[in-house]
């Protein structure tokens, strides 16, 4: 038979029991419903976490840590001067993977204008910082070379600082502004977009359509909670790394120069993440030059927290896809229970045909395309409740990580919903094929 013939005749044959084909195809619609959604909720999760992975760093961000002496070593601790400029400067000298190092000083301070005041963690920086921290900037320029050889008195500020210094004003407004860092002038030569996550950007978005968030006033809902991974950004006062040696450092260490005074943090960005080893062994190489082979350093990467990460969502994926498969299984079984009970009602017309020259293997294809279609059939109506069930999640529930339905998730499921009809179809129609004609057509 004629495999056209047999889609023609097996979509008939559907259409002729609508309602009866409607029940089987039930069980495929929720399945293909429940795996698009949790494929489009762990791909929103994956797409989440990576977005707030590159804008906190990314894996190529690597800080240099201090850590305890090891017990052979400690009796030579004064030997290391501790983390310098001395070790910003032989990284970028000695290893061609580090891109850009940032070496960091800090100093609590009180920064005010005219139209408020906040007391902050003020950090002095080299122009690499921009680069190894990923900062996006809404006006104006960051720290550069000149404002550090000429220990200018630039400043850099997040979304909240501006917002708290002058409230009325834009971003682009606020450059050029003079504010205070313990009474001391300085210019705001730049101001960094406002980092928050996806769910604070939705809900200021919704709050701001309905006229409900004062004009010029930051979201100040869960992203500027103590939780917000982002606050640390939103209020960031950076100043050139050699303004704030002179300005606020030199004083507490008389005995240091900018280049030997110890620095807060240090941090550096990989160029090549294919050379990522590499490039740590050369850095502990450089390190263990300056640091006089005194092991008080150590290196921190993301990698860890990466795998976790992947892990979490591999985790969360076979658990949806298991409860998603578990429903196509169901699915499958109603299918099979439908083909048996439409094999019965059908004995004689099988029989007939039999009897006039059809093979074993043309019913056993025409009862296997009638399972497959019915399958197919409910794949594309579940992709649609697939579909609404997400906005429904959206809507219901909302997440951080917003649900990503892809055109791979849709492929998927209704491969798996065909492999279903495939698999539910094979026993009805071997029992449809090995019916003997003569006891067929006797049956009434």
């Amino acid at each position: 038979m004629n495999l056209l013939i047999c889609l023609e005749t097996g979509l008939r044959e559907i259409a002729a029991h609508k309602f009866r084909s409607f029940l089987s195809m039930l069980g495929i619609v929720m399945g293909v419903s429940s795996l698009i959604a949790m494929m489009a909720l762990t791909a929103g999760i994956e797409k989440g976490t990576r977005a707030f992975m590159q804008q906190i760093g990314g894996l190529e961000f690597v800080s240099i840590q201090n850590k305890e002496i090891s017990n052979a070593l400690f009796e030579f601790w004064n030997l290391s001067p501790g983390r310098t400029l001395m070790d910003a400067r032989a990284l970028m000298a000695a290893v061609p993977n580090v891109s850009h190092v940032s070496p960091e000083m800090s100093h609590g301070a009180l920064v005010a204008s005219e139209f408020g005041s906040d007391r902050k963690g003020v950090r002095g920086v080299w122009p690499g910082h921009y680069v190894v921290a990923r900062h996006e900037l809404a006006a104006g320029r960051f720290i550069t070379d000149v404002d550090g050889d000429q220990a200018s008195r630039s400043a850099v500020i997040g979304d909240d600082i501006a917002k708290k210094l002058w409230p009325a004003l834009s971003p682009t407004e606020v450059i050029g502004r003079t504010m205070t860092i313990n009474q001391s002038p300085f210019v705001v030569v730049g101001v960094l977009v406002r980092y928050e996550r996806e769910q604070d950007k939705r809900m200021r978005t919704i709050l701001a359509a309905q006229n409900k968030q004062r004009a010029g006033q930051p979201m100040r809902g869960r992203g500027s909670g103590r939780g917000d991974p982002f606050r640390g950004k939103n209020e960031s006062v950076f100043i050139p790394l050699s303004t704030m040696f002179y300005e606020f450092k030199s004083g507490l260490f008389p005995d240091d120069s900018v280049e030997t005074v110890k620095l807060e943090t240090l941090s550096f960005r990989v160029a090549d993440l294919g050379a990522f080893r590499e490039t740590l062994e050369q850095v502990r190489r450089t390190l263990d030059v300056t640091h006089r082979g005194v092991d008080d350093y150590d290196l921190e990467t993301r990698e860890e927290w990466f795998d976790r990460m992947e892990q979490s969502i591999a985790a969360t994926r076979l658990s949806g896809g298991l409860i998603a498969v578990i429903s196509l299984f169901v699915g499958a079984i109603g299918i099979t229970n439908i083909m048996l009970a439409s094999i019965t009602e059908r004995v004689r017309e099988i029989g007939i045909r039999l009897a006039v020259g059809a093979k074993g293997r043309d019913i056993f294809m025409q009862i296997l395309i009638e399972s497959v279609s019915v399958a197919f059939i409910g794949g594309i109506f579940g992709v649609a409740a697939g579909g609404v069930l997400i906005q429904v999640l959206i809507i219901v529930a909302p997440t951080e990580n917003v649900p990503v339905m892809t055109i791979g998730s849709v492929l998927f499921s209704v491969a798996f919903a065909i492999v279903a009809g495939i698999v539910s179809g094979i026993y009805p129609a071997m029992r449809a094929s090995k019916l003997d004609p003569i006891e067929a057509l006797r049956y009434e």
